[in-house]
């Protein structure tokens, strides 16, 4: 079981971890769609230019994906650390190593669970 010092220590690292991926989501979701191209304007683009922005916007609308999935799994673990469960495997019961909650402190399960 975590003190109150670590649990605090975590808290503070997941909260900074949901303010950069809050971050990352409110300026790189607001791009505009030739960014990518470097163009001002949507017509006369070659057609590997319309290729490479249809790449990109791709590419950008999954890793908002992504951001998205982190800042729910971010959001788990701080209910968790309001629960009292923080740090305790979801399927075994056991205590999670305090080193995998350093490495990912939105740990579920610990690494033999995995």
């Amino acid at each position: 079981m975590l003190n109150e010092e670590k649990q605090k220590h975590f808290k503070n690292m997941l909260l900074k971890m949901k303010k950069d991926l809050e971050s990352k989501i409110e300026t790189e979701g607001k791009s505009n769609p030739n960014d990518a191209t470097g163009e001002l304007a949507d017509y006369d683009n070659h057609p590997g230019d319309m290729g490479t922005e249809q790449f990109e916007q791709e590419k950008e609308a999954g890793l908002d994906r992504v951001r998205s999935d982190q800042l729910e799994e971010v959001d788990a673990a701080l209910e968790r650390i309001e629960n009292g469960t923080f740090g305790i495997s979801e399927k075994s019961g056991k205590p999670i190593p305090e080193e995998r909650l350093e490495a990912e402190p939105t740990a579920r399960y610990r690494v033999d669970e995995q």
